[in-house]
This record gives structure tokens, C-alpha cells and sequence, in this order.
């Protein structure tokens, strides 16, 4: 397991990668050192083995119930993160008791799996990643596709994410981007963090073998039904992807100084099957497993206090909540297209503290609006 984001991207304020890998990408177990030497040099006092029970409001500020011992505070930012618990559908529950169903928070290998076919559903950047290396254990695979983010690992020589910080893309602001409730709801993009850097992609999931079909749409007399609109996916998702590159290369062609890199290139559109079924019955044995990979959702059972909308998402602007002295941060493109990544924290971090300061010294930022900058 390993990150997404390439080693040089991993840092914090104060702190960044020293190894001799910056354009590897770190396991999970390099990443937990990452953060406990954080944590170490800098001696916060953090509560470990504490579970926040319940924040209500108080007088003052917010009582903060824990398996530890209560709070109190006159200011509280919740960073508590976004993807918490596995979203699935809502027809799930009319999956046949004989499939074996699992959600990547549970999932650990092929060997837990029945043996026989299994079916992913989604193909965001976990989707792909499960069905290339369940596909790799010898198991038939179909993956169920919908709505994707397509992009290369390097694009010209360099990191994809190399040029999504250069070029500007990630540092765009949230009140600049034109549908920001779609920008917070995008799909992860289809990457892997490999030593190899090899970007995983439809078109490399094809060649392996893997059945691609349409998007789920429901469950009706035991059949899944997928959507036949499968070509169209993969022609919007390509379209997006040669847009980004377009923009990479005007920012390459007026960048002062110039930029080293290959020349511009332009990738084999997503091939769509001939023909790809429609309907699959779930009772013919074909299919053992089912993997929802299809996205997450974060945990707000905790929070007593009316900030939530009718969809159960958190009200806030910027990340300054919809009640007083209360923040958020990690949230998908909370201030700018990078906050949900490691590295995109810090510049956030800096314009709510900027507008917490004036909260808790009596001269709150003008509106809601948290500051642009501290």
C-alpha cells in the first residue's frame, strides 16, 4: 500500500521527505514514520487511544466528550477527514447472500476472496488498483465503470502531479472554480504509486484480461443491470484528460524560466469494448465476490450540532463553519484543488488560523468567508 502522491510531495510545514527517493512514493508504514517523527520534533501535545464521543455546543465555545475525559473550548476544528466509512449503493442489499461482499476499509488481499469471479465496482484510483492485482491472482474480473479521471503518472518526463503543482492547477482557490459542489464530488484520478511509475489506465486493465461494463444502475429480478452508455464514459474522461494536458503544455510554452521536459505527447484513447453485457445474474455462480469501491463518506454521527445539511454534508465556507469558532480542514478542494492531499494542508492551515485569530480576539473577518490570506 503506498501513497499516490510522489515522495517530494509529502511534507508539512517544517517538515519535508530527506530520503534518496523523492520520486518514489512512500508505504503506509514509511508514511506512519513520516508523521511520528512530526509529531516527535515538534512535542504537540496530542491525546493518542482518545475517541471523541460526542461535541456539543456550551456556553463558551463546545463540550467536547471522549473515552479520556470531557473538554471544553471556546474554538474547535474538525479535521477529522473525509472518507471515514465506504459509501455503496443503495440497492446493495439485494445482493444474493451466496456473493461475498466486500468495501476496500475491509479489504486485504485476494487470498480472502472465494474462489471464482469478481466483480469491482467503480474505477477511481482504488477500483483500478484492486482489479489489477485481483485480476493478477488469477481470478476472472469484471469492473463495473462510471464516471472516471483519467491521467497519465508522467506526462513529458515528469510526475503528473509534477505538473499539476507548477502549472498552477492545484493551487486554484475554491471561490474561483465556476461548479465547486461537482469539483469536491470529482473521482479520485486513476493512479498508482509504484516503483515503476506505470500508469494504470482502462486500456491496461483490458490487455490484462479484465471485462469492463457499464456503470451499476440497479438490481432487478436478481440481474445487475449496467448502464449501456460505456463509450461515452471513456470519451468524457478522455476529453478532460487532453484538456489538463493542453494546459500543461501553454504553461510549459510561456514559463519563465523555461521548462526541461519531453515534448508534448497525446495517449491511445480508452479502447471501448465491441460489444460489453448489460445485465449479469447474480445467481448463476458466475460471480463469487463483490467489491464496492465506490468512494467514501466522512463520519459526522459524533457532532451534536446543526451544521449539517439534508445530504448529511458539513455547511461550511472555505472551511469556516457554520457556527461560531468552528473549522474544518482536509476536506476535497476546501480552499484550493490541493486541500485533501498531505502537502495541501499548509496553506490552508494559513488562512484559517488567520480568521480563527480574529474570531477568538473579537474581530472576526468581514462575512463568513474565511480570509484569503493571513
Amino acid at each position: 500500500m503506498r501513497l499516490l502522491t510522489p515522495n517530494w510531495q509529502t511534507r508539512l510545514p517544517g517538515q519535508k521527505y530527506q530520503g534518496s527517493n523523492p520520486d518514489g512514493f512512500m508505504t503506509s508504514a514509511e508514511l506512519v514514520e513520516f508523521i511520528a517523527d512530526y509529531a516527535a520534533a515538534r512535542s504537540a501535545p496530542v491525546r493518542t487511544h482518545t475517541t471523541v464521543t460526542s461535541v456539543q455546543p456550551a456556553d463558551d465555545g463546545y463540550h467536547v466528550a471522549t473515552d479520556t475525559g470531557d473538554l471544553r473550548c471556546r474554538s474547535l476544528i474538525l479535521a477529522s477527514g473525509a472518507c471515514n466509512l465506504p459509501t455503496v449503493p443503495s440497492f446493495c442489499h439485494a445482493v444474493p447472500s451466496s456473493i461475498e461482499c466486500v468495501t476496500p476499509m475491509n479489504y486485504r488481499s485476494p487470498a480472502q476472496l472465494p474462489e471464482g469471479g469478481v466483480l469491482v465496482v467503480g474505477a477511481s484510483a482504488t477500483g483500478v488498483q484492486l482489479t489489477d492485482e485481483i485480476q493478477r491472482s488469477g481470478r476472472p474480473v469484471s469492473l463495473s465503470v462510471g464516471e472516471h479521471v483519467r491521467l497519465p503518472r508522467t506526462y513529458r518526463g515528469r510526475d503528473v502531479l509534477w505538473w499539476m503543482a507548477a502549472s498552477g492547477v492545484w493551487d486554484e482557490r475554491y471561490d474561483e472554480i465556476d461548479d465547486l459542489t461537482r469539483a469536491r464530488k470529482l473521482p479520485s484520478p486513476q493512479l498508482v504509486g509504484t516503483p515503476s511509475r506505470a500508469t494504470l489506465d482502462l486500456n491496461t486493465l483490458t490487455d490484462a484480461g479484465v471485462e469492463l461494463v457499464g456503470r451499476w444502475a440497479t438490481i432487478r429480478d436478481g440481474r445487475a443491470l449496467f448502464s449501456g452508455g460505456l463509450g461515452n464514459q471513456f470519451a468524457l474522461a478522455d476529453l478532460k484528460m487532453n484538456r489538463l494536458l493542453d494546459t500543461f503544455d501553454e504553461w510549459a510554452d510561456h514559463a519563465e524560466p523555461p521548462v526541461e521536459c519531453a515534448p508534448p505527447e497525446r495517449f491511445e484513447a480508452t479502447r471501448a469494448p465491441e460489444s460489453h453485457r448489460l445485465d449479469l445474474d447474480l445467481n448463476s455462480g458466475e460471480i463469487r465476490s463483490i467489491i464496492w469501491a465506490t468512494g467514501f463518506r466522512p463520519d459526522y454521527s459524533w457532532l451534536d450540532l446543526p451544521v449539517l445539511d439534508r445530504k448529511g454534508h458539513l455547511r461550511h465556507d472555505g472551511g469556516a463553519v457554520d457556527a461560531p469558532g468552528l473549522y474544518a480542514i482536509g476536506l476535497p478542494v476546501l480552499r484550493r484543488r490541493k486541500s485533501s492531499f498531505i502537502h495541501g494542508a499548509e496553506d490552508d492551515a494559513r488562512d484559517l488560523i488567520a480568521h480563527l485569530a480574529g474570531y477568538l480576539n473579537g474581530t472576526p473577518a468581514n462575512g463568513s468567508r474565511a480570509a484569503a490570506t493571513p
